[in-house]
């Protein structure tokens, strides 16, 4: 009888653990909340895809990004696969960069984000390689203060090559972020003081820098 408790019990919680797991395609519009971002759908490198630009009017405002609609985060795990690169139109400045943003606040008044610089991936210059990838945190913490005042604490070198499919996992969980690049079995970041702290929680969004043309498709969210 205990047996057939356990088996039963241990049934259930694989069953909720499952039906935990959010898979998203992102390859309709419709999925967005869109925040000073170009929204559409478009097959890229073969994959379906939803596509995020720049549209130039942001001022080079961090709150670039399209909001995932009814899917609240705070500890988990998010993967998928993401493509960057600046837009034709873009200024020497332009990266690509791209990324996600986590415990989006409703009001967008504050989030959490990791992203990439892909143009810095294979760069010639090792200062811009060291700068491939970068932590900051929404609006009191951004990559220029964390630079000056923590340098290389919040940033990191990882291979990179420009509009590529990049595969990309970050595990969250309290205070702490660890990204994970190309299925890699070692973190390329690891951040153990998430500005916001371990109780916020909030929308999770596709991310863009200025003068950027990105892409994602295959997005896994695993809440904890």
């Amino acid at each position: 009888m205990r047996k057939s408790i356990f088996v039963l019990l241990a049934t259930l919680c694989w069953h909720i653990s499952v039906a935990q797991i959010k898979k998203l395609p992102l390859t309709s519009q419709d999925e967005f909340t869109p925040v000073h971002v170009e929204v559409s759908t478009e097959t890229y490198l073969g994959k379906a895809s939803v596509r995020l630009v720049d549209p130039g009017n942001t001022n080079f405002s961090q709150v670039t990004y399209a909001k995932i609609k009814n899917l609240r985060f705070q500890n988990g795990t998010i993967e998928l696969e993401l493509a960057g690169k600046p837009l034709a139109t873009a200024g020497e400045g332009a990266r690509g960069f791209v990324g996600i943003a986590f415990r989006v606040a409703d009001d967008d008044s504050k989030f959490e984000c990791i992203y990439l610089r892909p143009t810095n991936g294979r760069a010639e210059d090792q200062v811009r390689r060291n700068h491939s990838v970068q932590y900051i945190s929404y609006p009191d913490f951004p990559w220029e203060k964390s630079r000056k005042e923590t340098p290389e604490k919040y940033e990191s070198y990882v291979d990179l090559a420009v509009g590529e499919w990049t595969k990309v996992k970050i595990e969250i969980q309290g205070n702490k972020a660890r990204l994970y690049v190309h299925g890699a079995s070692q973190p390329s970041l690891i951040v153990n003081d998430l500005k916001h702290g371990p109780a916020q929680e909030g929308a999770i969004a596709l991310w863009i820098g200025p003068g950027t043309d990105a892409h994602f498709t295959n997005l896994v969210v695993t809440p904890n």
